[in-house]
C-alpha cells in the first residue's frame, strides 16, 4: 500500500504521515522534502523533477520487498500523474489524500513551525494552483480537526488487511 498525503505547506501532511507510519504496520516514511537537502544549492523548480524522479525509486523498491509507503508532499496534477506512472506496478494499492485546511490556518504559524516570508507565499502559491483542492484523491478539510482525527479519517478509507 502506498499512501500519498498532499496539501500545502504547513497542512499537517508530515505529522499526519508519522502517525500513518507508527499505526500501520511495516510502514516506510518518505520524506520527499529530505532529498532536497542533497541538491538544496538548486532552485525549487529544477529540483522538483529529480526529486520526485528519486523518490519513486525509493518507494518502488520499499513495496518491491513488501513495503508500506507514506509519503508526506505537495502533488500537482502533473506531479501526481508523473507519480502514477513511475508506480504503476502497483496502480490498485495507490491511494492518494489531499489536506486541505482553510488558508488562513496554513499561513499561521505554530509554536512548532514559525512560517517564514518564503513559505508564507509558497501556500499562497499552493492554493491558488490547486495543491489543497486537486482532482485526484480525497480531499480532506482539516480546518478544525486534530492531526489524531485527520490520520483516523484517512484510515477509514484504506483496507483493513494492512
Amino acid at each position: 500500500m502506498i499512501i500519498f498525503i498532499s496539501g500545502s505547506i504547513n497542512a499537517g501532511k508530515t505529522t499526519v504521515a508519522k502517525m500513518l507510519a507508527k499505526k500501520i504496520p511495516n510502514t516506510a516514511n518518505v520524506e520527499i522534502d529530505n532529498l532536497y537537502d542533497f541538491i538544496n544549492w538548486l532552485e525549487i523548480d529544477k529540483a522538483v523533477p529529480i526529486n520526485l524522479e528519486n523518490a519513486t525509486l525509493i518507494i518502488n523498491n520499499f513495496a518491491k520487498h513488501g513495503y508500506n509507503v507514506v509519503v508526506p508532499y505537495p502533488l500537482s496534477q502533473k506531479n501526481h500523474e508523473y507519480v502514477k506512472k513511475q508506480l504503476e506496478h502497483y496502480v490498485d494499492e495507490l491511494y492518494f489524500f489531499a489536506l486541505a485546511p482553510d488558508i488562513k490556518k496554513a499561513q499561521t504559524s505554530t509554536r512548532d513551525r514559525k512560517l517564514t516570508g518564503w513559505e508564507h507565499d509558497r501556500i499562497q502559491h499552493h492554493y491558488d494552483i490547486g495543491i489543497s483542492k486537486p482532482e485526484f484523491g480525497k480531499i480532506i478539510d482539516n480546518t478544525k480537526q486534530t492531526p489524531e482525527e485527520t490520520t483516523n479519517e484517512i484510515l477509514t478509507y484504506l483496507p483493513k488487511n494492512y
